[in-house]
Formats: structure tokens, sequence, C-alpha cells
């Protein structure tokens, strides 16, 4: 069972920090999609590099649950209430209880990997394989395969780099409390509490 599964009534509790705007928004239209406008003016210089990798989880994401029209990127939320993101300055939580077939879940962890443009292993020793790998060819900064010129130079490397992070979808009973999730939208009649600061 995944964290936050009721398999009795098939739902998950999710959570999500999101600005106060967001209310109206959803209050409006019923619904709330995260923007592009929205990622650059949270990320703010760094948007460019957040939104090459949405852009592959989308295309990724999209064969698990069909990505709805008009909708271009995810909704990040948390699985357990533990793990949640608190609420800051001019930000809310809401917290949803939505049917488990509109939900991608995910692995916290190797999304981290997946962030740093790092090599996502299958366990310990793929990961001690991969970076002996890494260092018979002199390579220091294994993101650079990715992110710059030296995937020219070693294309197998760089794919395989790439082919891992669909790891981050694979998750079971053993990744309970290290999931988390995404929505294409939020529909209004999903919250069942809105946590304020």
């Amino acid at each position: 069972m995944i964290a936050g599964y009721e398999k009795s009534n098939n739902k998950m509790k999710l959570w999500t920090r999101q600005h106060k705007n967001v209310l109206k928004e959803m209050e409006d239209k019923g619904v709330y999609r995260a923007k592009k406008i929205y990622i650059q003016e949270k990320n703010d210089t760094i948007s460019g590099y957040y939104l090459k990798l949405y852009d592959w989880y989308v295309q990724k994401a999209e064969k698990i649950v069909p990505r709805p029209q008009g909708v271009s990127y995810p909704i990040w939320l948390s699985t357990t209430s533990e793990l949640m993101l608190r609420p800051t300055e001019d930000t809310i939580i809401l917290e949803l209880e939505v049917d488990r077939e509109h939900i991608v879940v995910t692995s916290f962890e190797k999304w981290g990997y997946v962030v740093n443009y790092w090599y996502v292993p299958l366990n310990k020793e793929d990961e001690k394989k991969h970076n002996e790998e890494l260092k018979r060819y002199g390579i220091g900064d294994e993101s650079a395969l990715v992110m710059g010129d030296k995937g020219n130079f070693y294309p197998l490397l760089k794919n395989k780099i790439i082919k891992s992070w669909e790891r981050m979808f694979d998750v079971s009973n053993e990744d309970i409390g290290t999931t988390q999730a995404t929505l294409w939208e939020i529909k209004k009649e999903w919250v069942v509490d809105i946590i304020h600061k």
C-alpha cells in the first residue's frame, strides 16, 4: 500500500503548499492549474533549470495519468502530513482527498537524483558500479553529462543517466514515507481543509 492510500475508498490524502491567490483562482474557475509563469515567478533566475526537468517529467507522467487539455505542468504534493511543506508568508496548505486514478506517485529520494541530473541507481551495488565507470572515464561532475557538452563525448553514458530517471516512478510498500505525488490540476471539490500560517 502506498503512503496515504486508503484502500477502502480508493482515495489518497495529499497536501500542497500554494500561494494564497490559488484560492481565488479555484473560487473563480473551480480548478487550479500550474502555469509556466507561476514556476518562473517562484524559481526566479533558476526557473529554466526546473522547467527543463518538468518538461521531461510531463512526458513521462502523462503516460501514467493522461494530461488534460490545456494543462502544461504538474502540481507537486506531499503524500504524508509529516513531510508536507509548512505554510510561509502569503502561502496556504491545501489538504486534498483525491481518487487514486488522478495521482502520479513517485519517489521523493529518486527525484532528488533527477533534480541533480544524476544517475538513479537500482541499489547500492549498482551505484558503486556506476561511480567506478565515471571514475574510469575521468568524470568528476556527472551532471555535466546531461547539462553540458560532456554528454556529446559520452552519449551512451548520458542516455544511461536519463533513462535511469524513470525509476522515480517505481514505488512500492517499502517506499512509504519517501513518496511524493503530482496532479495535473486541483479541483475545488477535492479540498478538505485549508491550513493558514
